[in-house]
């Protein structure tokens, strides 16, 4: 099925270019620096990257070395200082906080340690939430949420609020919403950080199966077991990427 979609959204759906032999994540001597007073803090430095279509990518690195303020550089969250940064061949670090918004909302998903989901929904309302905001309509919203949750293991908890749901179950509710604007990449941060042993192997084992089917995903993880799972690990250090490593398959 084809889901509907607002001007808005139409409107970025022409901006992005994807080609196949367009990446579609690409870095080119980006740098962001913050000022503490008149102290310059240089975060990330000269940073090259390039990501394929439907590739699966683990960063990893020390606290403090970038980690967070570079998957905000990808989630279109904040502004570079320099350098560019294309996301489906279009140059998003030009654009204003406003198209930035509406980037963020049709084409990244966003999966957090802390699931984020809103307590006064359940879980088809959480999943429906960015469909909101592109224009969706509710039967539209409705049957994609059904869809997705019955695709992560959910479609017997479908009227239960996030307190009746166990982490691992609430992280398979924020790895739905993820899904719902059939996003360019999804960006996951610390996916199992809050979860035992058990869930976060259920939840490995569902990224696992959406990179099988084609989707893009970046994941900031101390996990190894994510990124055994990955097929590159970037590691960075003070603000710069050290090394990269391919995983055998």
């Amino acid at each position: 099925m084809v889901w509907g979609k607002d001007k808005a959204m139409q409107e970025v759906d022409k901006t992005v270019d994807l080609k196949s032999d367009t990446p579609i994540l690409a870095m080119k001597q980006l740098c962001k620096n913050y000022y503490l007073g008149t102290v310059e803090l240089r975060v990330l430095r000269d940073i090259d990257l390039t990501i394929a279509s439907g590739e699966y990518v683990a960063i990893m690195g020390p606290s403090g070395s970038g980690k967070s303020t570079l998957l905000n550089m990808i989630g279109c969250l904040d502004h570079p200082t320099s350098g560019d940064y294309f996301l489906g061949g279009q140059n998003v670090s030009e654009l204003d906080d406003d198209q930035l918004s509406l980037i963020r909302g049709a084409r990244i998903g966003f999966i957090f340690q802390s699931f984020n989901l809103i307590n006064q929904l359940n879980v088809i309302e959480n999943i429906e939430v960015p469909m909101y905001y592109q224009g969706f309509s509710e039967e539209e919203s409705a049957e994609r949420a059904r869809e997705l949750a019955a695709m992560v293991g959910l479609g017997d908890r479908l009227g239960h609020r996030p307190s009746e749901l166990s982490g691992g179950q609430q992280q398979r509710v924020a790895i739905a919403r993820s899904l719902a604007n059939d996003p360019l990449i999804i960006l996951a941060d610390e996916p199992t950080g809050n979860l035992d042993s058990e869930s976060g192997a259920e939840i490995l084992g569902i990224l696992n199966r959406l990179h099988e089917e084609g989707k893009t995903l970046i994941a900031v993880t101390h996990d190894e077991g994510i990124a055994s799972g990955a097929e590159r690990v970037i590691h960075l250090f003070d603000g710069r990427i050290k090394s990269q490593e391919y995983n055998r398959r």
